[in-house]
């Protein structure tokens, strides 16, 4: 099997960036991390992902200022010397041209913790305690121009209760997103998706059984 070889783009902690390097090291699975790019030097995701053994590199975006093109100019170089073929943004605090999208449509995932199309941008998690919304989630997605924008690839729920804050809304969520992140760049990588104007569509899915309901009241 011929993995396909995949850069994750972190800025900061990179715990998605963790889950997807532990679920590529399974044998079966048919991605590598090839390369964890960062955008800046001090990103704590660099120290981890240099302890699981794979290749890192800083290219700071600082520099460049509002020079979005010169920066992508360096990324792009340092993704065609890997060999990179798919990338999944994890955490990656900078926007991209629409060029670079373009270029890579259909090969680019993010990860955003929310159901999409509600509450993209900044603090998706105040966005849904204060729309007051009983489910919430994150949503993997192919990247477009458009921020929070895109094909989406896959999705899984989490209750909200009344006590939730921000904070602990979000540990409840991260746990989905590093369930569906590598079960999305599985798919990716083994052909399972294609896009259909706006929308994906999956080879061999079916709805699931299971469904979530919030709240839960005792009778």
């Amino acid at each position: 099997m011929m993995k396909r070889r995949v850069a994750i783009l972190i800025s900061g902690r990179g715990s998605n960036m963790a889950a997807l390097i532990r679920a590529a090291a399974a044998a079966d699975f048919p991605a590598e991390i090839s390369l964890v790019i960062s955008n800046k030097a001090d990103a704590l995701g660099l120290e981890r992902a240099r302890a699981s053994g794979v290749n890192t590199q800083v290219i700071e975006s600082k520099p460049f200022g509002k020079d979005r093109a010169g920066f992508e100019k360096v990324l792009q170089a340092a993704l065609d010397e890997h060999g990179i073929e798919l990338i999944c943004l994890g955490g990656f605090m900078r926007l991209f041209t629409a060029e670079f999208t373009r270029a890579w449509y259909g090969r680019m995932l993010n990860i955003h913790p929310s159901l999409l199309p509600s509450f993209p941008g900044l603090d998706p998690h105040g966005q849904a305690l204060r729309a007051g919304v009983k489910l919430s989630g994150a949503t993997v997605h192919f990247v477009i121009p458009e921020t929070d924008a895109g094909p989406i690839v896959m999705q899984g729920a989490v209750p909200v209760s009344d006590h939730d804050t921000a904070d602990t809304l979000s540990e409840r969520i991260l746990e989905v997103e590093h369930r569906i992140y590598p079960e999305a760049l599985r798919l990716l990588a083994t052909g399972k998706v294609r896009i259909e104007g706006d929308v994906c569509k999956t080879a061999g899915s079916s709805a699931s059984e299971n469904f979530l309901v919030a709240p839960v009241v005792g009778r």
